[in-house]
């Protein structure tokens, strides 16, 4: 009997052991409440790891029904095909007429659902209190689609949303709406963005929260510095994009390299180069001590393996001045602990060369993902604020 409960001993020892081996992952000193995070983040290498969904429906909540709650109403419907959500507000009516923000949510474009308990409860938040027609788009998922077919998904929800009856049928004022989206969702919120509503005629505003927006080069500082940091490591982010792109995942230790993007691609003009040049866009502040990483040769033919990484519809970054030029006002939210933050401050930086009117929100202490991160337990203050601080630049700017 003793040698059984030394066995039993033993083996909660090691199996404690190994936990904290695989939950610990060192943490940024500006981080609050690093071993809740820690725990975040091993449950999203978990899921990574085992599959998405029930991992998801753990950190982020369940699939919220459709209904009146309270006061807001919501409607799974279809918009041009596409299934949407539609949340209504209880204020308004005839002769009020209301906000429109059509919403994209993140997940590296392979998971996720805005219909999920962190962005349901936002939906509803900023239809109740900013008096706003929400629409959440549930565009189609890899591995059932590849790229270009989430971004079209969005952008016929989009002209469908836009349309004068739709707006009309749910009295939203056509001057005041907007597209917005976080991470992957800020990636197709940005393109949605380029493709449909840069029309002079249109008073339209885009908020990308920690956007994607480029993949030619995956050593910017924020993605050096931040290659393992929770919830999206560089490798992570890397494979999301080759998924999306239909591309092998054994390319991952290529792409990490920027043999993609070497020298001798002679597609890639000075002129392009300059569109995602780090050295000349971001400020000193971010730039710190660290150097471009060039390749010289490219021996593996990636992007005529991989023609999406050249596409505006998949890295609105590469868009040409003229484009941006039409694009509407923005609002652009970045982490420091987020190997995204360069993306969101290139384009922030590109866009006002453009002479569009960008309002740029940068979190010193924040990391990606966290504006899921705002209700018990699993609430982080940089959340809470980041959330405050986004439905404040709608209540202004929409």
């Amino acid at each position: 009997m003793k040698q059984m409960g030394l066995k039993a001993v033993v083996v909660t020892v090691l199996l404690a052991a190994a936990l904290s081996y695989y939950v610990y992952n060192p943490m940024p000193d500006a981080i609050q409440e690093p071993w809740k995070l820690m725990a975040v983040d091993a449950a999203f290498r978990t899921g990574i790891n085992l599959g998405f969904d029930s991992t998801m429906v753990a950190l982020l909540g369940s699939r919220s029904p459709a209904g009146v709650v309270p006061g807001v109403k919501v409607s799974d419907i279809t918009f041009a095909g596409v299934p949407v959500r539609v949340y209504e507000p209880p204020a308004g009516g005839e002769g009020h007429l209301r906000r429109g923000l059509l919403y994209l949510h993140g997940g590296g474009w392979a998971f996720g659902s805005g219909k999920m308990g962190a962005y349901d409860k936002v939906s509803r938040m900023i239809s109740d209190e900013l008096n706003t027609v929400v629409v959440s788009v549930e565009y189609r998922l890899f591995p059932e689609v590849l790229f270009p077919e989430p971004f079209l998904d969005c952008v016929a929800a989009a002209k469908h949303f836009l349309s004068p009856e739709v707006l009309d049928k749910y009295a939203i004022d056509p001057e005041r709406v907007a597209v917005s989206g976080d991470s992957a969702g800020g990636n197709l919120a940005a393109a949605v963005a380029q493709e449909v509503l840069a029309e002079p005629k249109c008073d339209i505003v885009q908020a990308l929260i920690y956007p994607v927006l480029q993949a030619l080069d995956f050593n910017t500082p924020s993605y050096v510095q931040n290659r393992n940091m929770a919830i999206l490591p560089r490798q992570v982010m890397v494979q999301f994009w080759l998924q999306y792109l239909g591309a092998d995942i054994s390319l991952q230790p290529q792409l990490i390299a920027n043999n993609h993007s070497a020298l001798q691609h002679s597609v890639l003009t000075p002129e392009l180069r300059s569109r995602l040049d780090w050295t000349s866009l971001l400020s000193q502040k971010f730039k710190k001590s660290y150097k471009p990483v060039v390749a010289e040769r490219d021996s593996h033919g990636l992007l005529k393996k991989i023609p999406g990484l050249l596409d505006a519809r998949s890295s609105p970054l590469l868009a040409g001045p003229e484009v941006l030029a039409k694009c509407p006002r923005a609002y652009i939210l970045t982490c420091e602990f987020d190997v995204l933050r360069d993306d969101g401050l290139m384009y922030a930086r590109r866009l006002k060369d453009a002479g569009v009117a960008v309002t740029s929100d940068y979190y010193e202490d924040g990391f990606h993902g966290c504006l899921s991160f705002t209700s018990w337990p699993l609430d982080f203050d940089v959340g809470k604020r980041v959330l405050r601080n986004y439905m404040t630049w709608l209540q202004n700017n929409l």
